[in-house]
């Protein structure tokens, strides 16, 4: 996650005239007017994904930045009889393991600790400060049917007028909303309601508050105040009371607690909300500057926006399928979600299951020698979202729309870039026809800008440069 003094420190790279650049990533401005400084400073990068974390230690003295990992660990969900979970306690144990290995190496070096992790997934917490049970998955499949009975009491061009955030399964309006209907025991028994990142937070500090950027996706937050869409929440019945204080990215929520300080074997570390949603870390660690930057997170799933000034929740934002999410020092994160690598990801895996296992690199080689522009598919239609055979999916779906169907394995990863790259296209028309606004390069980062000839397909596609770089852009 990007911490919230070094945003946009990182100067752009090098254009080349492909117009496909790689930015410098390592290499970090001085701040005007301040001294260089004559120490180094380490930054606690808490960093966890829907199938795995890891604990960073960031490490600059203003003039380098270097990343390295810590720790690595699964974060598998687990199903059980009441529903799917996330085990939030292993996440807990496994991140004071890595913040124990910070300390051991970089000690009094260490300024603050910064957490994110994915959106939505929340828990509660009772008048004694306990958690009540584990936290749900976001797929969970009792929260099925919910989005129906939502706009059943506010129309969804109601709520997206109030919150900016389109209605989509994983919502927590949704989640809450399925506590009511069955008369759930934690509802009934909580005192606050915190966020996966939120909780974690707590348990380091003892305090208890809501990150704003994770907040905003729950499609119960103001985009325009930042604060609770107290009519929303107030309409679907929920109880005005567990919903509490919300804080702004980059306050520093006190030391660690003397428990984990004994563990850890380092007191008084500042906790920091950092910007917790993970897309909101990303966003802020690609070197931009002020408003207006057409921006990409490109990785498994590809998110493509724009910050603003005030959330857009037009008619026509909402048919197009866009939100309006909270980012750093005060900005609104106008964005679309778009099919990602997953793609590749998917056709690697049916290949390895088939037992032609093939490398990244092996991959990259095979579509660039492969034709260009044979065949096109949207990567956004709901027969490529689940797993399966992703290379025959493409096939059925290049022969279902008439189109030569791809024989080999260089040209259906041809395909999947050539169509990703596309959909970027349509996507950066749609954000010009919304905003108004007039892109001369996009800003790109996390791990898909590592396939050149999709940041290539990409620049061709908008006719316009793709600076890239940070990989690591949630963590820096």
């Amino acid at each position: 996650m990007c911490h919230p003094l070094a945003r946009n420190q990182i100067p752009p790279g090098r254009f080349h005239s492909s117009g496909f650049v790689v930015a410098s990533a390592g290499h970090l401005q001085n701040h005007p007017g301040k001294s260089q400084m004559t120490s180094r400073k380490t930054f606690i990068a808490v960093d966890l994904g829907a199938g795995s974390g890891r604990v960073i230690a960031a490490t600059t003295d203003l003039a380098t930045l270097e990343l390295e990992e810590l720790h690595r660990f699964d974060n598998p969900g687990t199903d059980l009889p009441g529903g799917s979970y996330w085990n939030i306690l292993g996440l807990y144990r496994e991140i004071l393991e890595g913040l124990r290995r910070g300390v051991e190496k970089h000690g009094e070096t260490i300024v603050s600790i910064g957490i994110d992790t994915w959106a939505c997934d929340f828990g509660f917490i009772d008048a004694d400060g306990e958690l009540l049970g584990m936290p749900h998955q976001y797929r969970d499949p009792r929260f099925e049917g919910m989005a129906d009975a939502m706009h059943a009491i506010i129309p969804e061009a109601g709520i997206y007028a109030r919150t900016g955030i389109k209605t989509n399964f994983y919502n927590s309006s949704l989640h809450l909303l399925s506590e009511v209907r069955r008369g759930s025991p934690a509802l009934a028994s909580a005192r606050n309601l915190l966020f996966i990142p939120d909780i974690l937070a707590y348990w380091l500090t003892g305090r208890q508050a809501v990150e704003r950027t994770n907040a905003s996706t729950s499609q119960l937050v103001d985009p325009a105040t930042g604060g609770w869409a107290t009519d929303v929440i107030a309409a679907l019945g929920l109880p005005g009371g567990i919903f509490g204080e919300i804080v702004a990215p980059g306050t520093v929520l006190g030391p660690v607690r003397a428990e984990v300080a004994a563990f850890i074997g380092r007191a008084g570390i500042p906790v920091v909300a950092s910007a917790s949603h993970d897309t909101a870390a990303a966003v802020a660690g690609i070197p931009m500057k002020g408003l207006g930057n057409l921006w990409l997170s490109s990785g498994t799933w590809s998110i493509m926006g724009v910050e603003t000034d005030r959330p857009v929740t037009s008619p026509q934002a909402l048919a197009y399928g866009f939100c309006n999410e909270l980012g750093v020092e005060g900005t609104v994160r106008f964005l679309k979600n778009i099919g990602g690598l997953w793609l590749i990801q998917e056709c690697k895996r049916q290949w390895e299951l088939d037992g032609e296992p093939l490398g990244y690199a092996e991959m990259a080689s095979m579509a660039h020698a492969a034709a260009p522009f044979t065949a096109f598919i949207d990567p956004d239609d709901a027969s490529f979202a689940s797993p399966g055979d992703m290379p025959e999916k493409i096939r059925a779906w290049c022969a279902r729309s008439g189109q030569p169907v791809p024989q080999d394995k260089g040209q259906v990863l041809r395909v999947a870039t050539e169509s990703l790259a596309l959909k970027y296209r349509v996507v950066h028309d749609r954000i010009r026809e919304l905003t108004g606004l007039e892109f001369e390069r996009l800003h790109a980062g996390g791990g898909g800008i590592q396939n050149e000839l999709l940041s290539q397909a990409t620049a061709n596609a908008l006719g316009i440069p793709v600076v890239a770089g940070p990989v690591e852009a949630t963590s820096c």
